[in-house]
């Protein structure tokens, strides 16, 4: 039976490709409290981003096989979906931090859970509040 999901309780989707990682993301941000959908690449993320009209934060690491890496994935939805918040992570110093939307923050792997709660209980707090006005 599918667990119900109040409508308060922010979606956000997950890009990884590492499976290990992808899973302990998708674990911290639902003890979050956050519903948590997950993607291993770009054309699977945008399956979901059609099929899931209430997603509102993307967390996508930047380095990534497939037709697309998370660079062009995060301009692809801010082109597709513009007020869906991006968050940006990569291991690599400088790997086109500077080449993200406008708007968009970054995470330098590795972060703690609590950098990561941090950067993305504001965009929650943001939609939350935009809800109830």
């Amino acid at each position: 039976m599918a667990q119900y999901i109040p409508p308060s309780r922010a979606t956000i989707l997950v890009v990884e490709n590492e499976a290990i990682v992808r899973i302990e993301l998708a674990a911290q941000l639902s003890e979050m409290g956050l519903r948590v959908l997950v993607a291993s690449d770009a054309d699977q993320a945008i399956i979901l981003l059609d099929a899931h009209r209430d997603i509102s934060v993307l967390l996508t690491d930047i380095t990534m096989p497939g037709s697309m890496d998370g660079l062009r994935l995060a301009h692809h939805v801010r082109n597709r979906w513009p007020p869906i918040k991006i968050v940006a992570t990569s291991g690599r110093v400088g790997s086109g931090v500077g080449d993200l939307p406008p708007g968009s923050t970054f995470l330098a792997k590795p972060y703690s859970p609590e950098t990561l709660r941090q950067a993305i209980a504001p965009l929650i707090k943001d939609k939350r509040a935009r809800r109830a006005a």
